[in-house]
Formats: C-alpha cells, sequence, structure tokens
C-alpha cells in the first residue's frame, strides 16, 4: 500500500484566517471542485452550507471566471482549493489581500516554480513543445496536483478541513470531531473493499487519458503503461502519439480510462484500428451528491470504471 507522499504538504494557516461575524448557521463554505466539497461535507456540520465554484463540466485546469462566481468568493466565509498548480485561475485572488486570508490551500506549493502570472509558465520551457515528456499541465515537475484521489492523502485534507472548521465563531468541535472519526472509517472500510475488487486487474493494461489518475493506480497497485496527453489543455504532438500507439499494439487486453471533462473525438482517432477498450472514470466526481457518503461513493465510481476493463464487461 503506498504511504502518503511527504512532498504532498497538506497546508493550514489557522492563525491567519479571518471569518465574519456570522452565526455558524450563516456560514458559508466555498470549495474549488467538486470532490473537495465531498470531503468538506463529511466532516462539516448540517448547520454549514456547503458549495463548488467549478460548475459541473468544466475543467479546474482551464475554467474562467464568471461574475457571479466572483460574487460566491465575495461571500464565502471560507474557500479551500487544491493550490495554484491545480486551479491556475485561482492563484492571484486566493494568494491576495482579499481572499487569501479567507483560504485554505490543500496541497503546499513552491511559489518559485510558478511564473509570476504566467499561465504557460511550463508549457514550452523545455524547448519541446507539445511533445516533451513531462507531466506539464500547468502543473509544472513537481508533485502531482490530483491529491483527491488517493484516500490516503484524502484523510489528511479531511483533518487539516477539520482544523479550520473548527476555527469558526460558535463551531461545534465535538461534532466535528466525530464526523472525522466516522469518515475515516468509512473511507478505510471502502478502501479495502475497492482493494478486494480491483484483484482482477492485475494483468491488464490500464492507459489514462491524463495524469488524473495517477494517485489512484498508485494507491491500488494498479500499473498504468501509458497516458495519452501531457496536458489536456493542447492535442499531444505527433511523437507522442506514436509512441502511445505503439504501447497499445503491444498491451496486454489495453484500457484506455477517458474523462468527460475533455473532447473525446481526438482519441477515438488515434485509436482507430486498434483493440482498445474504454471505460469513462469521472475525476471532478460531478454526478456524486454532496453528501458525508459522497468521498466513499467517488472511490466506489472510480473502481467500478476500472471494473469495466475487464474483458467480461468491456465495450469496444
Amino acid at each position: 500500500m503506498r504511504t502518503l507522499k511527504t512532498a504532498c504538504t497538506l497546508a493550514l494557516s489557522a492563525s491567519t484566517l479571518l471569518y465574519g461575524s456570522n452565526t455558524l448557521a450563516d456560514t458559508r463554505i466555498l470549495t474549488s471542485i467538486k470532490p473537495l466539497e465531498l470531503l468538506v461535507r463529511a466532516i462539516a456540520t448540517e448547520d454549514m452550507h456547503t458549495s463548488t465554484l467549478v460548475p459541473p463540466g468544466s475543467s479546474p485546469h482551464n475554467y474562467s471566471m464568471t461574475p457571479s462566481k466572483r460574487r460566491a468568493l465575495e461571500s464565502a466565509d471560507i474557500i479551500f482549493w487544491v493550490g495554484p498548480e491545480m486551479e491556475t485561475f485561482l492563484n492571484r485572488l486566493l494568494t491576495g489581500n482579499e481572499f487569501g486570508a479567507r483560504s485554505v490551500a490543500l496541497m503546499q506549493q513552491d511559489a518559485e516554480a510558478l511564473g509570476a502570472g504566467d499561465d504557460n509558465y511550463e508549457h514550452d520551457q523545455h524547448g519541446e513543445s507539445h511533445d516533451d515528456h513531462n507531466h506539464e499541465h500547468d502543473h509544472g515537475d513537481g508533485e502531482d496536483p490530483h491529491i483527491w484521489v488517493d484516500p490516503h492523502t484524502a484523510l489528511a485534507m479531511a483533518e487539516t478541513i477539520r482544523d479550520s472548521l473548527v476555527q469558526l465563531s460558535g463551531a461545534d468541535k465535538p461534532a466535528l470531531d466525530r464526523n472525522l472519526v466516522a469518515f475515516k472509517a468509512s473511507i478505510t472500510d471502502k478502501e479495502e473493499q475497492i482493494r478486494r475488487q480491483l484483484q482482477p486487474l492485475q494483468g491488464i493494461s490500464l492507459f489514462a487519458y491524463h495524469s488524473a489518475f495517477t494517485r489512484f493506480a498508485e494507491h491500488y497497485d494498479l500499473s498504468i503503461e501509458g497516458i495519452l496527453t501531457l496536458n489536456p489543455e493542447l492535442s499531444p504532438g505527433a511523437r507522442h502519439i506514436a509512441e502511445v500507439q505503439d504501447s497499445l499494439r503491444r498491451a496486454n487486453h489495453p484500457c484506455l480510462l477517458t474523462e468527460p471533462q475533455f473532447n473525446r473525438q481526438w482519441w477515438r482517432s488515434i485509436t482507430k484500428g486498434l483493440d482498445v477498450t474504454f471505460s469513462t472514470w469521472d475525476p471532478l466526481a460531478t454526478d456524486i451528491d454532496a453528501t458525508a457518503d459522497g468521498y466513499a461513493a467517488f472511490q466506489q465510481s472510480v473502481a467500478d470504471a476500472v471494473l469495466k476493463c475487464l474483458p467480461e464487461h468491456t465495450e469496444h
């Protein structure tokens, strides 16, 4: 079982968080993406309102802020986000004077790895255009920012969320603590269940649309033999496509795990004529209800998508 990577540091600056004078019943918790809302909902008490900034069907890698979403930031008492390497569009806002004191980044980012205000800093810095072999994708060459797909990391994130929420005026600390204990037990049980379910996948060659799937695969000892695109905002270069096609030809029952947020036409075209199985998983948990059990349901949804790669379940 993979242990929590020390490079992924959960950041909490509780001493600098400033909250308004609202009563707890009026507390508004905003998360950048749906999976974080699932974690918050598992820990928050019933009288806390939660919502998500990036709407269903949109990607946090290239989302454009709308006026209504800006107002949601302004009205939030506390904002949870992954960090600058994931939600690039929030970097200036949530590290600036206006919202910085109300925001909690769940993954610490080395600020020196980002160009000041340059969203495309990492795209071409190695001189290989869109063909180079690093997980750029506005994430740089550092730690994979899709931290929520790993249940061990999610547990640590939940602790950070609890530690943040207890700082709210009038917060029910015993209730928040109970919710955290219940969440840990639930995820531990779900993790054991999924590990048993995925055992038959050991001989299947998995290919991922992009690096979002990597942490889940590593945690459950699944092998990813190829990643279709190194940057989901750009079409992959000819060299990388040729390498992926060659890997698909040599693979044992190759299965490509795609994502609903991105166009599927071109990956269909580059796999044309190859014996490839397709399955779709959603890293943004679009169809998962934001309830206390939502994160466990999200983990199961990913496992279910992978199980469709088994020969008896596949569709070509």
